[in-house]
């Protein structure tokens, strides 16, 4: 399998500000330079990228310097990683237009996968019909981006309305889209990764790897936490998964060099990285 890096772990995450007042214009973004995470990643030994949808922004005009910053590191775009509320139905439109620039931006930047993070949870809490509402747009999204020539998963994570297993089950039964596996997030929201893939083995598109401290929900390099990662390698293969392997680590306070070297070594050593 290929191996990419998330270029989150060189800046971590911010968003837009203007989408305080206009929620088509929310993008996520990773502050810095494409050019030198796309080296360091390189430097690790893998060969491919996923980041954030709002760092192609910059280069909406003219793409050529982007495809040049990939192209100098020897690195693939893997994937293209984009969010949003989707439980507000009047906001759809709005949501929708946003969801279109990212998708036409991402296969123009010759990404494969386009990965949907999200769904917001109210100020009181998750209802029923939140994932209902949730899946109309999703699988509207999903289908744009299939349109496009991209593959679109959608990505439980932590503080959204699918957090957990049963959230997950909530919103994939309502819901035809794919899976992103990102197993961290699934095992700090209290659910077994492996179960989970299991259970979703015929809509797995994407795995996300990284492991997790689950008493502080801090991530780390892969082996270096609390999580059965043998068992999640062995449920990938039950899965016949064959597609970009991505490594995350947000919010890592070590050596991030280090960190990305020891996680490839890792998926090399469980057979799933040349």
């Amino acid at each position: 399998m290929k191996v990419a890096y998330e270029a989150n772990a060189w800046g971590g995450v911010v968003g837009t500000p203007g989408a305080v007042t206009d929620i088509s214009t929310g993008f996520y973004l990773t502050p810095g330079s494409v050019r030198d995470s796309a080296a360091a990643i390189a430097r690790a030994g893998y060969t491919g990228v996923e980041l954030f949808d709002g760092n192609l922004l910059p280069f909406e005009d003219d793409l050529a310097p982007f495809r040049a910053a990939l192209d100098e590191a020897g690195l693939e775009l893997a994937g293209v990683y984009s969010g949003g509320h989707f439980i507000y139905r009047d906001a759809h439109a709005d949501e929708y237009a946003r969801f279109e620039r990212s998708i036409a931006l991402a296969a123009e930047a010759g990404a494969r996968h386009f990965v949907i993070g999200g769904g917001a949870i109210r100020h009181d809490g998750r209802r029923d019909d939140d994932f209902s509402v949730m899946a109309e747009l999703l699988d509207r999204v999903a289908e744009r981006a299939r349109s496009a020539g991209l593959v679109p998963s959608y990505h439980p994570h932590l503080g959204s309305l699918a957090e957990t297993a049963e959230q997950v089950d909530a919103l994939f039964s309502r819901s035809g889209i794919a899976l992103c596996a990102d197993v961290a997030h699934l095992a700090a929201g209290g659910a077994d990764p492996a179960a989970v893939i299991d259970r979703y083995a015929d809509r797995l598109a994407y795995v996300h790897m990284k492991d997790v401290t689950l008493a502080t929900a801090s991530f780390m390099p892969l082996g270096a936490g609390d999580m059965d990662l043998d068992a999640v390698v062995d449920a990938v293969v039950r899965a016949g998964y064959d597609d970009w392997i991505t490594v995350e680590l947000d919010g890592y306070t070590g050596d991030l060099d280090e960190a990305a070297s020891r996680s490839l070594e890792f998926l090399r050593s469980r057979g799933l990285a040349d």
